[in-house]
């Protein structure tokens, strides 16, 4: 017996301690990564070889290794926060160079890109300002854009509905918007212009008289005008007639169209306010129907819609961040993409929850999460330290008595020397 080995196991369970009160200390640590120490023993080499009775000359720490297993994951409410379900790291953008982390706790800066707490800048893949499509063929720092959403004015509308068929027709034969003895029904909906100016469309619809069978005459204004703008007539109006089967259902329009059921209005709507005059609508009616039940709207839509700001933005588990605007339109802003590597263990850590890639990491594999062995997002929740606190402390304890053990035989070996000294 010695001096060094008992000295090594000192040392060795000293370092053990260390990572031990390292991992407690970050209990709390969003996406903090425990450490295990791992110990090798240590053989003294003798000329020509090892001999069958060498008894070691003590421990060495091997490594210090991470473990990269999933924690839980808590909710926050930030729309920012994001927790990875799975494998995968964020790529961080730090001055140019590439670090990586799970710490998911994110916010906007003034320029509007996605940073953490450090200011590193949150890397993905970018959206088209304007179409929202979404480019999986370059990455950067994600930048979400605070401007308006610029109107879009309507160019189409779906219009479903049911005409009584027990319907008589109208006492007064020529159609006037202003006499309801001259229509049966009548429904409106809000369209805009190129400005983002909302205009009531109102749709009419007159029974027509025999020798016409299961006919309607359909008319159009717009905020109580003639699509041409000017004061409203039968004749500047009418859309035509919709004509339906036995069973009820459109068999045909007058003008006659492709595909069934809709109807471009003539000349467009003429608007005076500035905005693209005359703007092209065409009104899709093939939905709808001539029951023997009461009159009923079950289908009003149109694709415009009016300017609006960014009001909040949430991320899906794909990692695609939709804005939400405040004219009720949603529109992707980017994609977050997240990296793997062939082998985690040989990431060096940075510290502030970033590693950056070694050459025994391998190089970066980047993708969509969800794909490939990639995990997904969650948004609004955060992924806890994967840090057993009960496990800790009783291997704290394991650790601590590993030392007194050691500690003892430095003092049996310093008890054996006093005895041969003492020897007379």
């Amino acid at each position: 017996m010695s001096f060094q080995q008992g000295l090594s196991g000192l040392n060795a369970a000293a370092k053990n301690l260390d990572v031990i009160g390292n991992n407690v200390a970050n209990t709390n640590t969003v996406g903090f990564k425990q450490s295990q120490a791992q110990f090798a023993d240590v053989y003294a080499n003798a000329q020509g070889g090892s001999t069958g009775t060498a008894s070691g000359i003590g421990v060495k720490v091997a490594a210090i290794a991470q473990q990269f297993g999933q924690g839980n994951i808590t909710s926050t409410g930030n729309p920012l926060d994001m927790a990875i379900s799975g494998q995968g790291f964020y790529q961080l953008d730090h001055n140019g160079a590439a670090v990586y982390s799970r710490n998911g706790q994110f916010q906007m800066d003034a320029n509007g890109y996605i940073v953490n707490s450090q200011g590193h800048k949150l890397t993905g893949y970018p959206a088209n300002p304007l179409t929202g499509v979404i480019s999986t063929g370059s990455t950067g720092p994600l930048q979400l854009p605070t401007a308006a959403i610029a109107p879009l004015p309507t160019t189409t509308s779906q219009v479903g509905l049911n005409l009584d068929s027990r319907a008589a027709v109208p006492a007064t034969a020529i159609f006037n918007p202003t006499d309801p003895t001259s229509f049966n029904n009548s429904t409106a909906m809000t369209v805009y212009d190129s400005l983002g100016n909302n205009h009531i469309a109102t749709m009419y619809f007159q029974k027509a008289p025999l020798p016409a069978v299961n006919t309607w005459n359909t008319y159009l204004t717009v905020d109580n005008l003639a699509p041409n703008g000017a004061a409203p007539t039968a004749a500047n109006t009418s859309l035509g007639s919709m004509t339906f089967s036995s069973a009820g259902l459109l068999a045909s329009t007058l003008p006659a169209s492709v595909p069934l059921g809709t109807v471009t209005v003539p000349g467009g709507i003429v608007y005076t306010n500035g905005s693209t005059s005359p703007q092209p609508l065409t009104m899709d009616f093939k939905t709808s129907t001539q029951f023997g039940a009461a009159f009923g709207v079950t289908t009003l839509n149109q694709n415009g819609y009016t300017s609006g700001q960014l009001n909040g933005f949430s991320t899906g588990s794909d990692g695609t961040i939709l804005g939400r605007y405040t004219n009720g339109q949603s529109k992707p802003l980017g994609q977050v993409m997240l990296v793997n590597f062939a082998n985690v263990q040989g990431l060096q850590p940075l510290g502030n929850n970033e590693w950056s890639s070694t050459s025994t990491s391998g190089q970066p594999l980047i993708g969509v999460p969800g794909t490939s062995s990639l995990g997904t997002l969650q948004s609004g929740a955060t992924e806890d330290s994967n840090v057993d606190l009960t496990a800790e402390l009783v291997n704290m304890i394991t650790a601590q008595r590993v030392y007194q053990a050691n500690a003892q035989t430095i003092k049996a070996q310093d008890s054996i020397m006093q005895t041969v000294t003492n020897l007379r």
